[in-house]
């Protein structure tokens, strides 16, 4: 990595898409419902820390976003999108709650259903010099855009709408922190 991913971020027409902050040990509750957050694990102090810091370093960095922010609607998510980039700058998109899934027992049709709806998602380019940062989940290992530690990004290029995309970098937070020192 060096400083021409910092350049080609700046100029926009990326998608960053990046996995909560890091949860509070344990398990999603079997009746988990989106609007209690006590069934679901929830962002760590470690995790709000991250999210608040994630949205430092990408102004920091001068990486413009588009708005809103895309969240699942797991309260981890939405917590680490709005410490980020602030409540009003977040819209909860059902969809992403679907990647959860991937790691559950779905059926095979069901699985393919998700996958072709995050290509097409991903083809999307944002608003010109612009960048979409979406805020969701983990994929289960060589499943979509794999495995992505706690805060960590995926750069994705969206080529258009039935043109696929090019996963750029994997970056972790600290990662992400170390562009503007390459």
């Amino acid at each position: 990595m060096n400083n021409s991913l910092l350049d080609l971020l700046r100029n926009g027409g990326y998608i960053l898409y990046a996995r909560h902050g890091e949860a509070t040990i344990g398990e999603d509750q079997p009746n988990l419902s989106f609007q209690y957050c006590y069934t679901q694990r929830n962002l760590s102090e470690m995790g709000k820390r991250q999210a608040a810091y994630y949205g430092e370093v990408l102004r920091h960095l001068q990486i413009p976003v588009s708005y809103p922010i895309l969240s699942s609607h797991f309260c981890r998510a939405v917590m680490t999108a709005q410490l980020a980039f602030g409540r009003a700058n977040v819209r909860i998109d059902p969809f992403w709650n679907a990647i959860y899934n991937l790691r559950r027992n779905i059926s095979a049709s069901e699985k393919e259903r998700i996958l072709d709806d995050l290509r097409s998602k991903l083809e999307m380019i944002p608003p010109q010099g612009t960048n979409q940062v979406i805020i969701a989940h983990s994929f289960p290992r060589g499943v979509g855009l794999e495995r992505i530690s706690d805060m960590g990004t995926v750069i994705v290029k969206p080529l258009g709408q039935g043109n696929g995309f090019e996963i750029v970098a994997r970056l972790s937070l600290e990662d992400l922190t170390n562009l503007s020192r390459q």
